[in-house]
Formats: structure tokens, sequence, C-alpha cells
């Protein structure tokens, strides 16, 4: 072998295919040379820090919001300075590898309402995936848990559409939160009160129902809660209603019991009413005397009297004399009482 111009010999690799790795003291590419690595713009704002580099970033907080079986994907949007991010939303089922389409293709807005043959498949297990898209650059697919609507769904309170109150008993009239499927079992549970007593619990099966065994004439609050049966025997339970207040009627019996009373009563005043009317009819002359006051002699007459002494009333003011019959009379309570009369 030549010492000046030794030779690697490779057994079993390709030097073309397996580069030899550059030694420690050999020089690097200079910057301006080296291939630039790819800056994704979908990062959480941008990287003011020189020593943190922006990475790409999937879509954060997916999750399936499903209210009433109306089922919603909806994540948190990634925040860029420039440009429009797009999202695109894809699912499958648990049993097909296949991802589909959700109708939500390079849509901006950060939700994707569930296509409608997804509605219609209560039992399936389904699993989704979005990723967010600026320009010509991709993030990575982020995931939702998988969603089972049957199991996974909220159901909403019933809606009362009615309520008739009859002595003893309210009969309620309810319509569920959402149309149900065939084959669906719906119980409808029941709590009622009176006052702030302990609630009872009752269970129906029809949307048209009967409270009974109740009091007269009471106010009593109710709330309806639905209860779907799902594939696994267990009850899926929804929201209860907002409470509701009622007061029951009475029955004709309760009713005959008040009026018969008040009928008397009333008949007894009008009886005292004309017996008082006849009464004053009879006796207005005496009450008529009784009410009116006492005759007196006016004051200023009493002091001409008294300033003229015991002379004749005529004499002192002028006049003539009169007859003993004009100059005195006789009062109500018999007293004497001088009478005066004008000058001709």
């Amino acid at each position: 072998m030549d010492t000046q111009n030794p030779t690697l010999v490779w057994v079993g690799r390709d030097p073309k295919s397996h580069p030899v790795p550059p030694l420690p003291w050999q020089g690097h590419l200079p910057l301006c040379q080296a291939a630039p690595a790819p800056v994704s713009s979908l990062a959480l704002g941008t990287a003011r820090d020189p020593g943190a580099a922006p990475a790409a970033l999937a879509p954060q907080n997916v999750e399936v919001y499903s209210y009433n079986f109306q089922s919603l994907l909806r994540w948190s949007p990634v925040p860029v300075e420039n440009g429009t991010v797009l999202y695109t939303a894809q699912y499958r089922t648990g049993s097909y590898p296949v991802w589909s389409e959700m109708g939500c293709a390079q849509s901006p807005q950060p939700q994707c309402w569930f296509p409608p043959e997804l509605r219609r498949r209560r039992r399936w297990t389904i699993l989704l995936r979005v990723r967010a898209q600026l320009g010509t650059l991709a993030s990575a697919w982020a995931y939702s848990p998988p969603f089972v609507a049957e199991s996974n769904t909220t159901l909403g309170p019933p809606r009362v559409t009615s309520v008739s109150a009859s002595p003893g008993s309210l009969l309620i009239s309810v319509r569920p939160p959402f149309q149900p499927e065939p084959g669906d079992i719906l119980q409808y549970r029941v709590s009622y009160w009176e006052n702030s007593t302990s609630a009872t619990k009752l269970s129906e099966s029809k949307t048209l129902f009967q409270i009974g065994n109740l009091k007269e004439a009471t106010l009593y609050c109710f709330s309806v809660q639905v209860q779907l049966e799902i594939y696994s025997g267990h009850l899926l339970e929804g929201q209860p209603s907002a409470p509701e207040c009622h007061r029951t009627a009475l029955s004709e019996a309760t009713r005959a019991g008040f009026i018969i009373p008040l009928f008397v009563l009333a008949l007894v005043l009008a009886n005292l009413g004309a017996a008082a009317l006849l009464f004053l009819w009879k006796h207005h002359q005496k009450i008529k005397h009784w009410a009116q006051p006492p005759l007196e002699i006016p004051s200023h007459f009493k002091e001409v009297r008294g300033a003229c002494g015991g002379c004749p009333v005529e004499e002192k003011l002028g006049g003539h004399p009169q007859s003993s019959a004009g100059q005195s009379g006789m009062s109500r309570d018999g007293s004497e009482s001088a009478f005066v009369r004008p000058p001709q």
C-alpha cells in the first residue's frame, strides 16, 4: 500500500450513497451558502425574542359541541399578523379508515357543522380532525376526542306547551327538545312541590300526563326533565325545565260551601238596611225635632233690654205703646220674651 497516497477501502457500502461525514476540525459552509430552513407563519403571534424561532402551530382546543343532536366541531383560531388563516375539517368513522370532507374546506371560520349524513348516525363513533393553512403553508392535523352523539350530546329541557288546572290535579302537555327518531324511548321525569316542601317525583312516558292527588285551591310548582334510553341501556338525562307554578281549581262542592254563606250574609245585610230605612221614614218628625237646636234671644237684643232697665221697650225706642200681647210673648221653653217692632 502506498503510504503517500493512502486509500480508504469501504466494505459493503457504496461511498456515493453513504458520504463521509465532515470531521470535527473541518470548517463548515458559510451561512449564506447553507440551505435556508423553512419558517412557518402559522405561529402564535410573532416571535419577538431573537432567540425564539416561530414554529408551525395546529389549531388548539379542538372539541365537539353538541346540543340536542345538533353537533358542531370548533377550535381556537390561530393568530397571525398578516393574511387570513383557512381551515379544513375532515371526519371518519371508527370502522372505516378513510377521511372524508365535512364541507368546510378552506373556510375562514373556526367551526364546522356536522353534515347531514353524520347527524343521523347517533350511535356511530366519529373521529374528527382539522388543520390550518396560510397561503402554501399548512399546519399539522389536530384531532378531537372520539365522539358518539347518543352518549356525548347535551339534551335541553322539554317545552311545556299547556297546563290545565282542575280540582285536585294539573294536566300538563310537553314537547321533547329534539325530534325523536323511530325506536327512541323517552321518559319524562316530573318533580312537583307545594310551597317550600320537598319535591315529589314521578315518571311518565307520554307527552300529555296528569299530576293527581293535589289539594284544592293550592299553588303547586313543577319541573320536567327528559330522559333518553340509549343503546347501552343507560339513560341520557337532559336539562330540567324552568319551574312553573299553577294553582289548582275549586270543586263544585267547595264552591257551593263558599257561595251559600255569602248569599245568607248578603240577605241579612239587605234586611237590616230595609228596616233602617223604614224606621227613619216613620220617625222622621221626632228625629227632626231632636236634631233642631233650641230657640234663644240673640245676644244684641239682650244687651238693649238690659240698658233700658224696666221701661217698656217701645218707649226706649221712641215708638208707641203697644198692647201687652204685643209687648211680650212666650218662648218655647215657657219664659217671657219681648218682641220689638221696628218704628213705623
